[in-house]
Formats: C-alpha cells, structure tokens, sequence
C-alpha cells in the first residue's frame, strides 16, 4: 500500500514536469518530504498514540487507589491496599497480618475495587 502510495506520488511529480524525465530539482525534494511526512505519520500513529493512551489508563488506575482495594503487583502477587500515601500504597499479602510491604504505586497492574467502596461511589452517583 505504501509502496503504491509512493509509486502515484513520483508519476505525479514527474508529470507536473511535463515530461517523464525529471527536469528540476524541485521534484526530488517535494518527494523526499512527502516521504518522510508519510513515515512520520505512521511512527505517530503506531507508536506515540497508543503509548499515550496506555499512561493515560495506568494514571487514571493509580489515581483510584483506595484502602480495601485488592491488588495485583508487578511482582505477580495478589494484596490488599491497607494505607495510601503521595507515591506509596502498604500492601497486605495473604492472611498473615504481619505481612504488610510498601510499595510504590506504579507497581500496581490491577485493581478489583472492594465491595464496600462499590457501594459508596454509586451513592455518590445518585
């Protein structure tokens, strides 16, 4: 598809010459940019935009950390968010009370909000 795209854009710069040869310079050029705008277009829609919208989701699921909360880290293990501070949650792991780790918040991949917090935002909702 691109390979077409370029193949139009070269016979029409090479007909506005009004021959098949290439009589200027200008032609060359006005392809090269084309090109390039064309690649820089792809890059941006392929790499920048998705990677945009992902941070867009993973601030919005930092931002919605609550206590009660259940976790799942980066490290593959299930916890219980016991206390939210500016950049760090306490995480409970397991039924062992003792077991309480810090963690930053960017260590978070899941959440499954707790029953109680449920309930309370959709009273806010109404």
């Amino acid at each position: 598809m691109l390979y077409s795209f370029l193949c139009v854009t070269q016979n029409a710069s090479t007909a506005a010459d009004g021959s098949a040869s290439s009589g200027g310079m200008g032609s060359p050029i006005i392809t090269l940019v084309i090109y390039i705008a064309v690649i820089g277009a792809l890059f941006y829609f392929m790499a920048i935009r998705p990677q945009k919208k992902q941070q867009k989701q993973m601030d919005a699921l930092i931002s919605s950390l609550e206590v009660g909360d259940s976790v799942l880290t980066t490290g593959g293990f299930y916890g219980v968010i016991i206390d939210v501070m500016d950049e760090v949650v306490v995480v409970e792991f397991g039924n062992n009370k003792n077991c309480r780790i810090p963690m930053k918040k960017t260590a978070v991949v899941e959440v499954e909000k707790a029953p109680q917090n449920i309930e309370q935002s959709e009273s806010k909702d109404k």
